[in-house]
């Protein structure tokens, strides 16, 4: 099956564009994010087609972004924290090497406070948060290979214990 090295898949703010980065530079392959090719396909950003639009139209987008990057792209591959929601997406990633970066609540509302860029966590963040985790964990633990905890760590470190878990040697 060709396409992504690694594919990273958890939670808003969860550091799987850090990581991400870090891990294509260690590999010497490209890095790629869908929620950035969603912002340069739209000419927007994500925070706005969630007010314009509304979720339903920017998780179709969403979809079809996975599913061209999944298709095309060969490095490390970051997917937006609500893409494991579609079925059809989780199906794609079946037998891949999919990273779930895991992180506890408090880690996740310190990384990503009130950030009004972040939709889904406008009102009260805490809260919401533990929600969205109840509502995907096991969803991101579907389609992981391998799960990673971020707490505590830092990048470096998440980095290296991704590329143990998947057993990917360095470029």
């Amino acid at each position: 099956m060709s396409g992504p090295l690694v594919v990273l898949v958890g939670p808003m703010g969860v550091g799987k564009s850090t990581v991400g980065q870090l891990l294509a530079e260690r590999l010497d392959v490209g890095y790629r994010d869908t929620d950035e090719d969603i912002v340069a396909a739209e000419g927007r950003e994500i925070s706005d087609i969630f007010v314009e639009e509304g979720e339903p139209a920017f998780r179709s987008l969403e979809k079809q972004a996975v599913a061209r990057a999944l298709a095309e792209h060969e490095g490390v591959l970051a997917l937006g924290g609500g893409a494991v929601l579609d079925a059809d997406t989780r199906a794609l990633l079946t037998g891949r090497p999919v990273v779930y970066l895991s992180m506890d609540v408090e880690e996740a509302v310190q990384r990503t406070g009130l950030n009004v860029a972040r939709p889904l966590l406008t009102v009260n963040p805490r809260k919401q948060w533990r929600e969205l985790m109840e509502a995907r964990r096991h969803l991101y633990e579907e389609v992981a290979t391998a799960v990673v905890a971020t707490d505590g760590r830092t990048p470096e470190e998440v980095t290296q214990a991704a590329l143990d878990a998947l057993e990917l040697k360095e470029a």
